[in-house]
């Protein structure tokens, strides 16, 4: 789109700090900690067998719904956690190019760079074997945390905020809020119904996602505060 558009801001700037700036930062800072905290927790039940009843009562509940209809929908959303996903992180970096949103282009890349060595690290920390798929083949790598709940949320939520806050229709910014949280759910729903991943996977992912974000979101507002304080000094 050219600069002129009513909808979308043109070549970005560095943001500039916000009222309640260092509210903004504790509190993404709280967020971090606190779900560094339950997935803590989260993972230790896992290796002790605690969360096998939570799991199995859920994957029996959203197995009632099965049907040949909704396993393909299912399917088809379970790409967009993964195989779809990469497309669309190339086309996302090749539109932030074409519109010289470069910070937008560096924190989605560190974003989802650190998101898959997140995703390999604890996989091979914790080696869950996974449980035995209700559809299709299970892949062989280990099950906790989700792979595809810890993308796709740090996708489409990094995704999300760095579209609505270049956009300056508030309508539009509340759609893609929404739009974005339907695909994160959706997709670790997805990944229950089709029986590869146990729900604490799913809800491990979205907290070890929730840890990531928060923890680079305050690294990227710490490190403007310091570069603007120099500044105001020099």
């Amino acid at each position: 789109m050219s600069e002129s558009s009513p909808q979308i801001t043109g070549p970005e700037e560095a943001p500039k700090p916000v009222p309640l700036f260092g509210a903004a930062i504790l509190a993404c800072l709280g967020a971090a900690v606190l779900a560094l905290f339950l997935f803590t927790w989260l993972g230790n039940e896992v290796l002790e067998g605690d969360t096998q009843h939570f799991d199995q009562v859920i994957r029996e509940w959203v197995h009632r719904y099965a049907s040949p209809g909704m396993t393909q929908a299912m399917t088809a959303i379970s790409l967009l956690g993964y195989n779809v996903l990469i497309g669309e992180l190339a086309i996302a970096l090749a539109i932030f190019a074409k519109l010289r949103w470069r910070r937008a282009a560096l924190w989605l890349a560190v974003a989802m760079t650190g998101s898959l060595v997140l995703d390999l690290a604890l996989k091979y920390i914790y080696h869950r074997t996974r449980p035995t798929a209700y559809f299709g083949t299970a892949p062989h790598s280990y099950s906790f945390p989700s792979g595809h709940a810890l993308c796709s949320f740090c996708f489409y939520g990094v995704l999300a905020g760095l579209l609505s806050a270049r956009v300056k229709s508030l309508a539009l910014r509340i759609v893609i809020w929404i739009a974005a949280a339907v695909l994160v759910i959706a997709i670790g729903l997805s990944r229950i119904y089709l029986g590869v991943h146990y729900p604490s996977d799913i809800v491990a992912g979205y907290l070890a996602a929730t840890v990531w974000v928060g923890t680079i979101i305050v690294l990227d507002h710490v490190r403007r505060f310091r570069k603007g304080a120099k500044k105001t000094a020099g």
